[in-house]
């Protein structure tokens, strides 16, 4: 399970869904969910998790993409299965893990010390904890 370290900036809530910003050191990432963990507010410390299945990477990639989250990373490790790649990426002073599959590792080339584009969909993050709750 990945986590990353952040700071609640912003809740902006509709009935029960939720739109909230944090800041990863100094990187504005965003999560959507549906009811607001306890004790969750603006300035809250919070560790929020990230399935490796759900990091998409971009390499070489110029133009806009739906994707909320964003962050640049350098890949530390590939590792190719006869399925599945895993890439150990280096972002900011964090290590996250991403599953892709094989055949687009292989296609995308990707080897270690690559500067690739990280990605997450603002409905794949999710809260961990919340450390001053």
């Amino acid at each position: 399970m990945n986590r990353l370290n952040v700071i609640v900036t912003d809740i902006v809530g509709e009935q029960n869904l939720h739109i909230i910003s944090f800041d990863f050191q100094g990187t504005s990432l965003s999560m959507m969910g549906l009811d607001l963990p306890l004790g969750l507010h603006v300035g809250s410390s919070v560790v929020l998790g990230a399935k490796p299945s759900h990091i998409a990477i971009a390499k070489n990639f110029h133009g806009e993409l739906s994707y909320s989250n964003q962050l640049e990373a350098t890949i530390e490790s590939v590792e190719n299965g006869k399925l599945l790649s895993s890439l150990i990426l280096h972002v900011k002073d964090t290590t996250l893990q991403s599953f892709i599959t094989c055949k687009s590792s292989q296609r995308m080339n990707l080897q270690v010390g690559d500067a690739v584009k990280l990605l997450i969909k603002a409905s794949e993050l999710f809260v961990l904890e919340v450390n001053d709750a």
